[in-house]
């Protein structure tokens, strides 16, 4: 916890300046306020006797208590401002160095996480360190500057009724770490159960459809009411331990400050001797400062809740802080002019150790090439594409691009030579324009519209209200063909000299496809191409057709090759074309 703690305040170090007038100000505006009680005692000894009250004492008295007030509530204020500013501004850091680091894990740390889970510590998680963590230290500090306040005044009143007070207040810190060590645990299990809840509502409403396609209601509330009910069950249990904690202090502060005001009563009355006379106005003084005394106690036990619970969320923040990046390569070679020519030699990788996938995978590609890959699914075709992106590393063999073994080339350079296009399309909030040029920032307008005719996407972009400056997003109302063919214009405008089409087509009308592939192959002139095909039919034109199995090549030729050879692909072929 303390390690926690500690880690969150290093991002706060930038802001020492905010935290020092924190410190300040909370001094000031605390002593003001702990000043109050010794004018309340004397204003009350002021009008004790009977006809021996002192209205002009009483008078300035008050005008006094009120500047006090004034000026102590203007310096809790500034500090309040402070504290929000400095908590503010190093959640801000947290999230910004959160988020920096989703885009430098390795590929697989994404794909082992839900969204919502990893949305959950970015927003929720990261929200509740701010209330509870940086929120609460101006609490936790002015309770500590008040405790040691009325101590320092209590003693100048009367020595001996002061130390009833501090002897019996272990028995508050006893109370409360009893109760505290029992929710660290309940909130670290909801924490995990809110990022579950919220990764299930977000994979629901972002599948309405599918949803209702296969009438998946009532299992789906089943599994949120499972969850709902884990996380209302254990949200409960957290909530007693941590709202038990300030009733408890509140009882034992109440037991305290009822021996004080007796003690105090009859020290006042000359009936404890031993103690020392005190007036009724210090009297006054003192109780006013026994109540001031334990009231930072029921404000700490109550902030331990909520300190247990961003404890918890911190820790679930920085575990993804923890993470393992992707090593820095920005010093290896830049791959400044790519020819096309490239190879496997030998290449395995699992994704699972236990589970082998591609196994001694060996390709020869020549520049200008069309390579298709077929297979059934979970045969590796995605793998490859995403071994030659160095998605993730392979763990045997090499990979050659233009005579440059993969390893010694920079990511970020080699990853410039390709354009792929999906089969899931990925439209960001704004202009078509921005959303096109996407890979391309710089590019004109001129090169904009051309790759946008050259996919045939120019005609529907022009119907738009405001043709490529409309803004549009992933659920602006255009249809899935329309949204994949903004995405192979972003390639088309890059012109890259590799290329990968995963499914490209497969989500737009047969007549579009015809147009787009010959897009296509105005696009894939003179550039090595790879195809990943379900439908056959768009393969044909291919030099190489790899057919995989298990990781494996089964087969290897040209369309009218594999036919004659009447292996898999033929019979893969025909099956698709078997009424024709």
């Amino acid at each position: 916890m303390f390690k926690t703690l500690k880690r969150v305040m290093s991002y706060a170090k930038p802001y020492k300046l905010y935290f020092i007038f924190t410190v300040i100000f909370a001094l000031v505006g605390v002593s003001l306020s702990l000043a109050v009680p010794i004018f309340i005692g004397k204003a009350v000894d002021y009008a004790v006797g009977k006809g021996a009250v002192e209205f002009e004492g009483i008078i300035k008295t008050a005008l006094v208590l009120g500047v006090i007030v004034l000026l102590s509530t203007f310096f809790q204020w500034f500090m309040s401002l402070c504290t929000n500013k400095l908590a503010y501004l190093t959640i801000r850091d947290i999230r910004c160095d959160v988020f920096a680091k989703l885009e430098r894990v390795p590929v697989k740390f994404i794909d082992s996480k839900t969204k919502g889970e990893l949305t959950s510590r970015v927003i929720n998680d990261i929200e509740i360190i701010s209330d509870g963590l940086l929120q609460g230290f101006a609490q936790l500090f002015s309770g500590v500057v008040t405790i040691l306040g009325t101590i320092i005044f209590m003693m100048l009143i009367n020595i001996k009724i002061s130390l009833f007070v501090i002897i019996l207040t272990p028995l508050s810190f006893i109370v409360a770490s009893k109760i505290t060590k029992l929710t660290h645990d309940t909130f670290v299990e909801q924490s995990k159960l809110r990022g579950e809840m919220i990764s299930l509502t977000e994979e629901m409403t972002g599948n309405q459809k599918i949803i209702k396609a296969f009438v998946y209601e009532e299992r789906a509330e089943e599994r949120f009411d499972k969850i709902n009910k884990a996380f209302g069950k254990i949200g409960a249990k957290a909530t007693f331990y941590s709202s038990v904690t300030n009733p408890a202090t509140r009882f034992v502060n109440g037991l305290i400050y009822t021996t004080v005001g007796i003690v105090g009563a009859l020290s006042a009355i000359g009936s404890v001797g031993f103690i020392g006379l005190i007036s009724i106005g210090e009297l006054t003084s003192f109780l006013a400062y026994a109540n001031q005394y334990t009231k930072p106690f029921n404000e700490i036990s109550g902030v331990v809740a909520e300190l247990q619970n961003a404890v918890s969320s911190a820790e679930r923040v920085f575990a993804v802080l923890d993470e393992e990046e992707v090593p820095d390569d920005s010093d290896k070679e830049v791959l400044e002019k790519c020819d096309g020519n490239l190879s496997f030699r030998n290449v395995g990788f699992s994704y699972v150790p236990e589970v082998p996938l591609i196994q001694d995978f060996n390709l020869d590609v020549k520049s200008g090439q069309k390579i298709a890959i077929v297979g059934p699914t979970g045969c590796g075709k995605t793998t490859i594409i995403n071994l030659l992106l160095k998605f993730y590393d392979i763990q045997k063999g090499d990979i050659i691009i233009s005579g440059k073994n993969t390893d010694d080339i920079a990511r970020d350079s080699l990853r410039s030579t390709f354009g792929m296009v999906l089969q899931e399309t990925w439209i960001f909030t704004g202009t078509v324009k921005e959303n096109i040029a996407y890979g391309k920032p710089d590019a004109s307008m001129e090169e904009i519209i051309k790759a946008s005719k050259a996919v045939y996407a120019h005609n529907f972009i022009k119907r738009l209200p405001n043709g490529y400056d409309t803004v549009i997003s992933d659920n602006s109302g255009l249809s899935q063909g329309q949204k994949q063919l903004l995405c192979i214009a972003r390639i088309m405008l890059m012109n890259p000299p590799l290329l990968i089409l995963d499914e490209a087509t497969s989500s737009i009308d047969l007549r579009t496809e015809q147009q787009i592939q010959k897009a296509f192959e105005k696009l894939m002139m003179g550039k090595t191409s790879f195809i990943i095909a379900h439908r056959l039919s768009t393969i044909k034109n291919a030099d190489v057709i790899l057919v995989m199995q298990s990781g494996h090549i089964l087969e290897q030729g040209n369309h009218n090759q594999l036919i004659a050879k009447g292996g898999f692909y033929a019979k893969l072929y025909n099956s698709q074309f078997a009424e024709t």
